[in-house]
């Protein structure tokens, strides 16, 4: 049956942490600072860049520049801050390989490798359940920092969300313009459990006073049930009040790109990347982001576990009010 995940709430937290969250000025980074500041901890917020766009959402925490690509400069950081716990919210923005393995693997391993010495106390990675099928470049270098972090003497945690309500919100703008929703083949060839940042934010600064977190592959989703892109697309038009409009797009667009495309990947790295984004394409059009059941090897939403409250519908309403906002005001006559 279903499983809906418990994580202790912010009146069961027993001490005061020094928590240092890399990887903070990402949407879901900055929700991990604000809600372990809303715990009480002591939070340092490593970043690229003071940019100012978001730097009022880390205000509480000790904001530090740093890159996390260089071992010198994240084992400093981490010397002199000491930290109880390094929460890594790191991942690569760009699909490319060498992207993927200097940020998903190498940056986190300069984080792990000053956490070992500076014996830190627990180090939580946030990672991805698309990693449970590994087909792409990200995935592959993901695992092998999940396989790194298993063997530190470090107690770790991994939390993989299932899919997030910005990666679902891409079409928002085709949907208010009256747009047809696009989807491949009848759009029900996957599902998923999103989750919020905010929610999962407070599961991830929960399973600091879990003692059962400690050492545990975490899968996680919002609240259920889960959703085929062609729903999403339903949910979409309903809360814009618009007739629900399809286009189907064929799967085997994304084989052509990538086959093409990557024909000039040995000499171009525009090429390689452009390959790689066809690839991930192809990949989420047909795979689910929910629990992969090792018993029966298919997906199941049934045993995917669940938290939180806060809805994708309520998110579209949101967003879509804030296009609505946003669009000029018709010219009088």
């Amino acid at each position: 049956g279903l499983r809906r995940e418990r994580v202790p709430n912010a009146r069961t937290m027993k001490q005061q942490l020094s928590v240092v969250i890399a990887g903070a000025s990402g949407t879901i980074g900055r929700a991990v600072v604000r809600e372990c500041l809303g715990r009480g901890h002591r939070v340092t917020a490593l970043v690229r860049s003071e940019q100012a766009r978001y730097l009022a959402e880390l205000a509480g925490a000790d904001v530090r520049v740093v890159d996390v690509g260089q071992q010198m400069e994240v084992s400093l950081v981490l010397a002199e801050i000491t930290p109880d716990v390094v929460i890594s919210c790191v991942a690569s923005r760009s699909v490319s390989p060498i992207d993927a393995e200097a940020v998903d693997l190498h940056a986190n391993m300069h984080l792990l490798f000053a956490s070992e010495s500076q014996a830190v106390q627990r180090f939580v990675l946030l990672s991805a359940i698309c990693v449970q099928r590994p087909h792409l470049a990200f995935q592959r270098a993901k695992l092998e920092f999940e396989a790194a972090l298993k063997g530190s003497p470090i107690a770790h945690t991994i939390v993989r969300p299932t899919a997030f309500f910005k990666s679902l919100s891409g079409q928002v703008e085709r949907v208010r313009a009256g747009k047809p929703f696009l989807i491949f083949g009848d759009g029900e060839l996957t599902r998923c459990k999103p989750i919020s940042d905010g929610d999962l934010a407070r599961f991830v600064a929960g399973t600091l006073d879990d003692p059962s977190a400690v050492g545990a592959v975490l899968p996680i989703g919002g609240p259920g049930p889960a959703i085929s892109l062609k729903e999403q697309g339903e949910l979409m038009f309903e809360v814009a009040g618009k007739e629900a409009k399809f286009k189907s797009v064929p799967l085997a667009m994304f084989d052509w790109a990538a086959r093409i495309i990557g024909l000039g990947a040995p000499i171009s790295s525009w090429c390689a990347e452009k390959a790689e984004y066809a690839r991930i394409a192809k990949y989420y059009a047909t795979q689910s982001m929910l629990l992969l059941d090792p018993e029966t090897g298919e997906y199941s939403a049934e045993k995917t576990p669940e938290f939180g409250t806060e809805t994708l519908r309520d998110h579209y309403a949101q967003l879509l009010a804030e296009e609505l906002s946003q669009a000029p005001a018709p010219a009088s006559a």
